[in-house]
Order: structure tokens, then C-alpha cells, then sequence
């Protein structure tokens, strides 16, 4: 908070700290921050940040977002001094995301895009805090041709009433809420479109890409590709990404909007091809159907991150992918990461 600052530490909030890229983020900014990871385990797990939690500058508090959050309710944030130091700044994360039982979490998924977004703001603007939040790819909608790659100046296209409409525009009115807590209050808001996204501690079992060619390699099931064998993605690492959010976060008042992730685009059988190459696996490559409102949005832009954070994705495809083969097989017998 302004004017409160007695600390070495800043006192760091991030919602939906548990999830994937979450803990990563968590990772990093323990080394420097007191970080108190907010999240309810919805769709994330305890065993992504079970090695945090004894940690001293690490803090978990088990929250629902939709709800108000009053930090004098916890009195293990007492060493943090939060009633005095208050909140310095914010990664807002938090979001149900489980493509195959997405069905399960919509009313979840709307309020923790409309009342959960609202919640942290005012978290926000109570303590002075700069706020970042994790947006997505989905809300630039389909990929529309030439130019391939999307630039944060394109129009948003998005059909609101499909059954996605939770969470796509779930995305998009948030950033709207953000904006106009920016313009009334005069909040340093940062907003992150993040692109596929691929590491450790994804879900398994949870329709997601990557997690599930691995999975099946290394059990030596068939892999399967929604698409054909021209069917292309990118991919950018999940620390590459979590060091692109930092960048933001750090970045001066005016620096608003940014993509993150690969402007490299890759054919799905060929990383396929890749992790059989790397298991050793027998598997067979195998093609179906997209699944009903699938969106790809294409190649992002990066040039913005690139000019005015100084961020490139460093980490190489196959060293990535290399590092979830390792950590997919060291806990594969668990149901979820």
C-alpha cells in the first residue's frame, strides 16, 4: 500500500495460484516476494504447490473468488504484516478450466468472470495494488486468414451464445471490467493474452493437447490429433510464459495489453512424431473431428512483448517437451498433476 511499504518483501496476491501456470508463477516470485496463493481447487490441484508450502514467504489460503476476501480473517498472514504493509500487487488467475468436463463448471466459470473479477478489483483498488490478469487467445475468435498472426489492435470476434460463452466471453467482459476500474480509479492494469500454453502440472485426463499425446506414448496408446495432418498450433513453455507476466507486471502504467506465447507455428504431427520419438513409444498417430466450438486464433503478434518488455520465449520445443515427458512419467499414476 502507498506510503506503508515496511518491508524488504512486497506482499503478492495471486488468485488461482494452485492451477498450472499459477504455481509456476508462484515459484518465482517466492524467491523475492511474500506470496499468498489463493485458490479452491476446482479445477487445480494441492500437488502443484505442496512443495511451496514450507516455504516461509508462501502463504495458501483456501477461497473461493466469487466471494469476498477479507485478509483479516487469516491470521497466518499476520507475518506478512498485510494490515499494515496491505497488497502490493496482484496476478489474478483464477478461472475454472476443464475442457472435458467444462459442462460441470459454466456457472462457476461466469461468476468467477463477472463477480470474481470484481472481487479482486477492489482488493486492488483498496490497497493501491498494480494488477495483472491472465486473459486468453480465445477472445481474438477464429483465425481469419492473412494475416495469420493477431495483433492486440484486432477486433475481438467471438459468438457469446455458444456453450464456450462462459468462459470465451467470460475472458473479454473481465477485460472490460479491468479497463474500467483502470479509467474510474486510475489502477495500473496489465492484461496478458496468453496462447497455448504447454509444461508440467498440466491436467491429465482433461482433454488437454499436449499432457495427452505424452500420456498415451507413454503408455503406448493411440495418439489423437483433432484435425488432419496440416493441423498447426504454437506452443510457447509455461516458464517462458510466467517470465513474460513478470515483465508485464513490471512494466511502466502506460503498458497495458500484451500476447504472450509462440509466434512459431508447428504441425501437431509432427510434436506427436516427436514425443513418440522421445519415449521410444510405438504409438500410432491418429486423426478426429474438432470438437464443437473450437477456436483457433491463429499466431499471436509478439512484437509489442518483444519491443516494450524485452520478452522472447527462450525454452526449445523439444526440451519442453522432453521436461513434461520426464515429470508425466515420474507421476502418471496419479489422476490429475
Amino acid at each position: 500500500m502507498e506510503g506503508k511499504f515496511i518491508s524488504e518483501r512486497k506482499n503478492v496476491l495471486v488468485t488461482g495460484g494452485a492451477g498450472f501456470i499459477g504455481s509456476h508463477l508462484c515459484d518465482r516470485l517466492v524467491r523475492d516476494s511474500n506470496v499468498i496463493c489463493v485458490d479452491n481447487f476446482i479445477t487445480s490441484s494441492v500437488a502443484n504447490i505442496d512443495h511451496l508450502l514450507r516455504e516461509p514467504h508462501f502463504e495458501f489460503i483456501n477461497h473461493d473468488i466469487t466471494q469476498p476476501l477479507n485478509f483479516s480473517r487469516f491470521s497466518e498472514l499476520e507475518r506478512f504484516k498485510v494490515g499494515v504493509q496491505g497488497i502490493q500487487e496482484i496476478y489474478h488467475l483464477a478461472c475454472p478450466i476443464s475442457k472435458r468436463h467444462f459442462e460441470d463448471f459454466k456457472i462457476a466459470t461466469v461468476l468467477t468472470n463477472s463477480v470474481g473479477v470484481k472481487n479482486v478489483l477492489d482488493i486492488a483498488v483498496e490497497n493501491h495494488a498494480k494488477i495483472l490478469y491472465a486473459s486468453s487467445s480465445v477472445i481474438y475468435g477464429n483465425r481469419r486468414g492473412i494475416p495469420e498472426k493477431v495483433k492486440e489492435t484486432d477486433e475481438c470476434h467471438l459468438d457469446h451464445l455458444t456453450t464456450r460463452g462462459a468462459y470465451d466471453e467470460g475472458k473479454r467482459f473481465s477485460e472490460a471490467i479491468l479497463q474500467t476500474y483502470a479509467d474510474v480509479y486510475g489502477l495500473d492494469v496489465k492484461i496478458a493474452r496468453i496462447f497455448r500454453t504447454f509444461g508440467p502440472r498440466m491436467k491429465i485426463f482433461d482433454g488437454n493437447l499436449i499432457p495427452d499425446m505424452v500420456l498415451n506414448a507413454l503408455e503406448g496408446s493411440d495418439i489423437t490429433i483433432a484435425g488432419d495432418e496440416e493441423t498447426r498450433t504454437s506452443l510457447a513453455y509455461v516458464t517462458d510464459v510466467v517470465d513474460g507476466l513478470i515483465r508485464l507486471m513490471h512494466s511502466p502504467i502506460e503498458i497495458t495489453l500484451v500476447n504472450l506465447g509462440s509466434d512459431q507455428e508447428v504441425r501437431l504431427v509432427s510434436v506427436a512424431q516427436k514425443i513418440l520419438e522421445i519415449t521410444g513409444s510405438g504409438s500410432r498417430v491418429r486423426f478426429e473431428p474438432h470438437i464443437q466450438n473450437y477456436i483457433d486464433p491463429g499466431l499471436p503478434d509478439t512484437s509489442r512483448a518483444k519491443d516494450l518488455l524485452g520478452w522472447v520465449p527462450l525454452l526449445r520445443l523439444e526440451d519442453g517437451l522432453k521436461s513434461m515427458i520426464e515429470y508425466a512419467n515420474a507421476t502418471r499414476q496419479s489422476v490429475s498433476f
